[in-house]
């Protein structure tokens, strides 16, 4: 038998045969599992609706706890002990607060749309549904034995029609809705268009609404809705066949899924409008009880900033000339440097380029800007090929060599009315501001190396206050600081256009440049976000089809609520096109799009039947998480998204949750900027249109941290599988080869994966969850020891001992009056371990509790009173074993629903406390006192201390100091 083989062989069942074993734990853990299924022990009632509490209570009065897991995505390689970390930890809370009274609504859904299921069908041949339901079914039954009090009524799956139903339906209330920025808020595209119909809002372009065909109301609608088509700069990443999200890339410019090189492309694309909300976004993130660097990170992502818009006129198409009739707009942070733009660089990408190029480069055109090209148009065309081929990422890289080419046309500096050059430069990208910037080399580092490395002017603005001169021909970099004054920044000065800005600090002279810039009309101040709208379409078969529908003019119509949901069609190809991952000419070609039966319907949509064209992209997999809290609150609810009453419930604002959401949200730091600002956005829509009286899903956040484990890897840098290593000397050898040992990760591909159910065999679920608990602290990584495990067995072991006799079964404990000191060891313990659950410290919460058992042991009997509280204590996180005790004890019902233990205060406060006294900084004495005994009893009692008194020997004492009830320090001399 192996070190971490429990005591569970033959020999100890016939001499100890109720001793607690991996055989027994197995047989209490199925059996109460059973009967928590049957009897519905973790239903959490509804105040409306069909869920609502059968005996009739009032369930609105009673207070609630909404515990949340970030969804997971069932794999088919099943969990390894790493997942169940945050759902142990949940589960054990979650407990806790039901046995304190609360309604707990603790449930499990399934993420299950989206690449990963597609791609394994791809390989397989088997149907992404298949495959995927498959994976649920095991993980149900993995996570199930476990021990996880979860309510089953309230699971979901992203793929059930009637759950991506109302995913569609939210699709709908988002692009039926535009951002009014006088309410700040999202109204309905309905109230937008009866303001263009009675003049309220005048028509971009200015004509009438009447005098719009279908088609063109729809482009001006575009700009306003909230969910909207239209052609943008996207990732195309041609080796998995489908766009990406900028949060989906990852910092190396390769796909999060697969590692394929990633490419920009312009492609028409389903958007979401986060933008709109970004200022909301910020603000409401003061509402939210989460760590401060999610929050950070959020706030990092939008990017606000503020600055002024700037226009710079330009040249048109073979005038070569300074200034026109076109202008480039740029976001600049800095106006009050606008005297040092001596250059402007487009993104390679930006729109306006075409209409600037000259037939022919400008007399006096440097050689080192056309890039050895013998017109503008060819320079253009060469280095936006080049540039295409990188990704954003890469464009942003800090490279030392700068790259770029001169377009041969001017701009106008609008203070200085200057002429400077406009260039194309891969730094600059279309994702963020104008596509556009003014350079200003002399404050502005990488402006500074493209300015050198192209021998473009330079000019101070800013007064160096580093004791270099205002020549930047003499700098080896840029002085970029914004406590100084403006210098050589003046241009008619005393004129009515004139302008003036030396000697100002860098505050007003931004505040005195954006007036002068808006009182001429040629820019104004306003705020930035590095945030983008959200990409929200692939190109995939296995997700949320698209609620719309095309005429035969490409007009587009949202299908009516009578014909949701839009069912992802049964097909046998529902591969993806993919091509070279290299390919960044190619465009993507959606699986739907080959099932013409399915694209091509003919729908009555109140105007008679017609034939129509679906849209055959589909939602990303983000969607179905974005709102499924609200399904777990009322998951078969056919008539709404969510009962108002029960959402108040369970997420409705209250004083201690003034944004209102789920009580308690555990998951991974690696969603900050991805689902979880995905669904805020979501909530807030629905906040919006009256759908939700919460305005945040999630009210407070817990990161989790990671189960890490060891890898073995070969001489070719290849794991190894971990469990058939051996250990030599401290060397490490796999099949006779040594092999070299390094932390990281637990998973399949790193061959050192250990599954739940192998630990739950040798040992059984309680003692697996004990241990993830015990580990460390729940947001601290920590090593993965199945050695170490054997510990919190032991723990198990001897609690079982305390109560069962493991000889004939009987009870052993006594029903004897405990004795005071017992009475304190509980009573302390239980307030520790209180505190330590309610503030998620579940590893010092095993502790005390290990500790208390232990005093028991030593003790040599249990009282009856006193094991029923240990029990009781330790039922959260050792739930089967406490069911089985507590029924043993006597009681016939499970003790989910018993009160939890309370300590009493007089126990948990020590009787007497050890006291110090010191005479010359020297220990001379030790007194046991009362923990409330003043300063003044405590001095005067070690003042009449015999051998303190004697320390003293007759001298004057000069000072007592006395901190009670630990401290005396007597000064003498």
């Amino acid at each position: 038998m192996s070190e971490t083989t429990p005591a569970s062989g033959a020999a100890d069942t016939a001499t100890a045969p109720f001793r607690y074993s991996a055989a027994l734990a197995a047989e209490i853990e199925s059996r109460w599992q059973d009967i928590w299924e049957k009897e519905g022990t973790f239903h959490a009632p509804n105040p409306a609706g069909d869920l609502v509490d059968p005996a009739g209570a009032d369930v609105a009065a009673k207070p609630h706890s909404f515990i949340m897991d970030m969804f997971p995505y069932p794999s088919g390689a099943g969990l390894h002990v790493g997942h169940p970390l945050g759902y142990i930890a949940t589960d054990v809370f979650a407990r806790y607060q039901r046995m304190n009274g609360y309604n707990v609504l603790h449930t499990l859904g399934y993420d299950s749309f989206g690449l990963p299921a597609e791609q394994y069908a791809v390989q397989t041949g088997t149907h992404p549904r298949v495959s995927t339901e498959a994976n649920i079914a095991n993980m149900r039954q993995q996570l199930r034995r476990l021990g996880l009090g979860h309510d089953p009524r309230r699971s979901i799956a992203t793929i059930d029609p009637e759950y991506y139903r109302w995913t569609q339906w939210i699709f709908l209330q988002i692009f039926d809705s535009w951002y009014d920025e006088q309410a700040a808020k999202a109204r309905p595209i309905a109230e937008l268009v009866a303001e263009f119909e009675n003049g309220g809002r005048e028509v971009p372009g200015g004509r009438g609404w009447s005098e719009l065909n279908g088609a063109e109301r729809e482009d001006v609608l575009g700009e306003y809705r909230l969910a909207y088509a239209k052609e943008v700069p996207v990732n195309w990443c041609p080796g998995l066949g489908t766009v990406l999200s900028n949060e989906e890339v990852t910092a190396d410019g390769r796909s999060e899924r697969g590692n394929f090189p990633v490419f920009k492309s312009n492609l028409r694309q389903w958007m979401m409008r986060i933008t709109a909300y970004s200022d909301r976004l910020i603000s409401d993130l003061d509402l939210l009880d989460w760590p401060e660097a999610i929050k950070l990170q959020q706030r990092n992502w939008i990017g606000r900033s503020e600055g002024a818009r700037v226009d710079f006129s330009v040249g048109g198409v073979g005038d070569g000339g300074v200034g026109g009739d076109r202008k480039i707009t740029v976001f600049t942070t800095r106006p009050d440097t606008l005297f040092g733009a001596t250059y402007m660089v487009l993104a390679p990408e930006h729109e306006l380029v075409d209409t600037i190029v000259p037939a022919a480069w400008p007399e006096g055109t440097r050689e080192a800007w056309t890039g050895g090209a013998a017109t503008p148009a060819e320079a253009v065309t060469a280095y936006r090929a080049a540039a295409a081929a990188k990704s954003d990422v890469e464009r942003q890289v800090e490279a030392k060599v700068k790259t770029g080419v001169f377009t041969g046309a001017y701009a106008v500096n609008p203070v200085s009315g200057e002429p400077v050059p406009v260039f194309i430069a891969d730094y600059v990208l279309m994702g963020y501001g104008t596509g556009a910037i003014m350079a200003v080399p002399a404050h502005d580092h990488r402006d500074f190396a493209f300015a050198r490395a192209f021998d473009l002017p330079m000019r101070c603005v800013v007064e160096p206050t580093d004791g270099r001169g205002e020549d930047p021909a003499d700098w080896d970099d840029a002085f970029d600081t914004y406590d100084s004054v403006i210098v050589n920044s003046a241009h008619d000065e005393g004129t009515a256009d004139g302008i003036a800005l030396n000697g100002l600090s860098v505050v007003d002279a931004k505040a005195a440049v954006t007036a002068w810039l808006t009182a001429r009309g040629i820019g104004e101040g306003t705020v930035n976000y590095r945030l983008r709208d959200w990409l929200f379409s692939r190109q995939r078969y296995w997700g949320e089809p698209f609620p719309i529908v095309y005429d035969e003019d490409g007009v587009m119509h949202a299908l009516p609520e009578s014909m949701l949901p839009v069912e992802v069609p049964q097909v046998d190809d529902y591969s993806p096109h993919t091509y070279d991952p290299y390919d960044s000419t190619s465009t993507p070609k959606t699986p739907l799009s080959r099932n013409e039966d399915w694209v091509n319907v003919e729908l009555d949509l109140g105007d008679g039947p017609k034939k129509y064209r679906r849209e055959t992209n589909t939602m990303p997999n983000w969607a179905g998480s974005c709102w499924y809290e609200l399904r777990y609150i009322d998951p078969s609810n056919r008539e709404q998204v969510v009962d108002p009453a029960n959402e108040r419930y369970w997420l409705g604002p209250t004083e201690q949750k003034p944004g209102g959401g789920a009580d308690l949200y555990v998951g991974g730091a690696e969603h900050a900027v991805l689902h979880l600002l995905y669904a805020r956005f979501w909530h807030k829509v629905l906040h919006d249109l009256g759908h939700v009286s919460s305005v945040e899903p999630f009210h407070k956040l817990f990161n989790q941290g990671m189960i890490t484990a060891d890898v073995y890897r070969d001489e070719r840098g290849f794991p190894v599988p971990a469990a058939e290593v051996e250990e030599r000397g401290g060397q490490y050898f796999w099949q006779g080869e040594q092999v070299k040992r390094e932390a990281g990760k637990m998973g399949k591909s790193l061959k050192n994966a250990v599954a739940p159910d192998e630990i739950a065999d040798e040992y059984g679920a309680d003692t697996l969850r004990l241990y993830e608990m015990s580990m460390g602290p729940l947001d601290v990584s920590r090593p993965w020891d199945t050695r170490a495990v054997v510990g919190s067995y032991r723990f198990l072991q001897r609690l079982w001992r305390n109560i069962v006799d493991e000889t004939t079964g009987e009870l052993v404990v006594t029903e004897e009056e405990p004795d005071e000191a017992t009475l304190r060891a509980l009573h302390k313990a239980v307030d520790g371990i209180r505190g330590d659950m309610a503030g998620l410290r579940f590893n010092t919460a095993v502790a005390k509790a290990i500790e208390l058992n232990n005093y028991l042991v030593k003790r040599g009997s249990t009282p009856r009173s006193v094991a029923e509280q240990v029990v009781l204590a330790v039922a959260p996180l050792a739930p089967h074993i406490a069911e089985e005790l507590w029924r043993r004890l006597g009681h016939g019902e499970s003790l989910a629903h018993t009160d939890y233990p309370v300590a009493d205060p007089a126990y948990v406060v020590d009787e007497t406390v050890t006291c110090v006294v010191q005479v010359k900084g020297k220990v001379k004495a030790r007194l046991e006192v009362a923990p409330s005994i003043s300063d003044a009893e405590l001095e005067a009692l070690a003042l009449a201390d015999p051998a303190v008194v004697a320390a003293i020997g007759g001298a004057e004492v000069r000072k007592v100091i006395a901190r009670a009830p630990k401290l005396v320090n007597i000064v003498t001399g």
